[in-house]
């Protein structure tokens, strides 16, 4: 139970018409009492706040949201003010003075969840929504709050219930045909293992939420720091004809069919003696290793270096200069060649994200626990008394996920990223 009021803004700071300050806790009608008369539950209504001295605070639009019919589950409030710092400020003391305290990060979504409103899944889709920056990330974090992914391991978690009710009929029933019982088991299990270690390898739904990183590599004045500034759109690296300018990897963030991407500028690969420009290579060695995508440059009219990487799309520059016939040509000069290459790296974005199926995982901690539940399920047990166990041991690990079972050692870690006002 929740002793505490809380109250944090719900909007963000800086000039604004509007401000909003939300309120949730067993305290919280007394508390608005002492700003203002509370109006009718679910009806906004006028009403001048005033602090404990009588002094006038500010005119607001004031709702009263009682329990349990509230986002957390408990009494809750929202005051719509003028957005003046010195408003919200005047505002936050006169709460504080009557017993609310200010909200920890996710502390109202906490609260929504210990309340049964929302699982662990759609309390983290809360968050993802907060940060989307794409339409894909905004869909992706929608079907996830609307229950997509808790919908599927909902299913997992019955169908695990089904098989240990098997196992443990053949344990309270061991003369009814065990072989066959056995044999249903094992189907059972090897079924549910195989379709959990597909989600666990399907990375689309982690790659959409984080973004994606495209890496630009290849020899010195292939024009890499040139395509970088155009895809970027402004001059985010130093561009000129002095092979080594670039010594560091420059980031800047892109969106590309509508998904977000990390682009990196690399130094140019070749054998040089320079210890600075060394180091500048292994740095953009390994970026185009940890990469999901990397655009090979090179001139046209001379063979693409071979890069070490998830995958790679050769692209020839300075057609301008010297004619290409490969299937990725581009010329900075005459613009030859960039919309098309545009939309190719919007595909491969696309391509990169796209769930093709049931809504995927979205989270390391989500595909730890899957892991789990799925190395349970695939132990060589043949004892009934053993399977079950193993059986309950992967339901309780599948529970995590959603937070049925055994997640109070990780609440703290899933709400302190969330902001203040959610």
């Amino acid at each position: 139970m929740n002793t505490d009021t809380i109250f944090a803004p719900a909007t963000a700071q800086g000039r604004a018409a509007i401000a909003v300050l939300r309120l949730s806790g067993p305290a919280t009608r007394e508390v608005l009492r002492t700003l203002c008369a509370p109006p009718p539950p679910r009806e906004a209504r006028l009403r001048t706040l005033r602090a404990a001295s009588g002094e006038s605070l500010d005119h607001a639009i004031v709702l009263w949201l009682p329990g349990p019919a509230s986002y957390t589950g408990e009494d809750s409030a929202e005051l719509h003010l003028h957005a003046g710092p010195a408003i919200l400020a005047a505002v936050a003391a006169a709460l504080t003075e009557a017993g609310a305290r200010p909200a920890e990060p996710g502390e109202f979504t906490r609260r929504a969840f210990l309340a049964g409103k929302l699982d662990l899944t759609e309390a983290e889709a809360v968050a993802d929504l907060a940060a989307a920056e794409t339409e894909a990330q905004r869909r992706q974090a929608l079907r996830q709050l609307e229950g997509g992914l808790a919908e599927r391991l909902r299913a997992w978690s019955q169908r695990l219930t089904d098989i240990l009710a098997h196992a443990e009929s053949l344990i309270d029933f061991p003369d009814e045909d065990p072989d066959q019982l056995l044999a249903e088991l094992g189907a059972g299990r090897a079924a549910l293992a195989s379709e959990m270690r597909a989600a666990i390898e399907d990375t689309t739904g982690e790659r959409l939420r984080e973004g994606l990183v495209f890496a630009i590599a290849g020899p010195p004045n292939a024009g890499k720091s040139t395509l970088f500034n155009i895809l970027a759109g402004r001059n985010a690296a130093i561009v000129a004809a002095t092979p080594g300018t670039t010594r560091d990897v420059i980031e800047t963030r892109v969106v590309l069919g509508g998904v977000p991407v990390t682009l990196l500028d690399t130094a140019g690969l070749r054998d040089s003696a320079d210890p600075i420009e060394q180091e500048g290579i292994a740095r953009a060695r390994a970026g185009a290793a940890g990469a999901d995508l990397v655009l090979s440059l090179h001139t046209a009219g001379t063979p693409p270096l071979s890069v070490e990487a998830r995958r790679v799309l050769a692209i020839a520059t300075k057609t301008d200069l010297h004619p290409s016939e490969a299937d990725l040509a581009i010329s900075a000069a005459t613009g030859t060649g960039l919309v098309a290459l545009r939309q190719r790296l919007a595909e491969e974005a696309t391509a990169l994200t796209r769930a093709a199926g049931p809504p995927p995982l979205t989270r390391a901690r989500h595909r730890a626990a899957l892991a789990e539940s799925a190395r349970y399920l695939e132990t060589e047990a043949e004892l009934p008394e053993l399977i079950a166990e193993d059986l309950r041991a992967a339901r309780s690990a599948l529970g995590r996920i959603t937070g049925e079972t055994g997640v109070e050692l990780v609440l703290d870690a899933i709400f302190a990223r969330f902001c203040i006002g959610k």
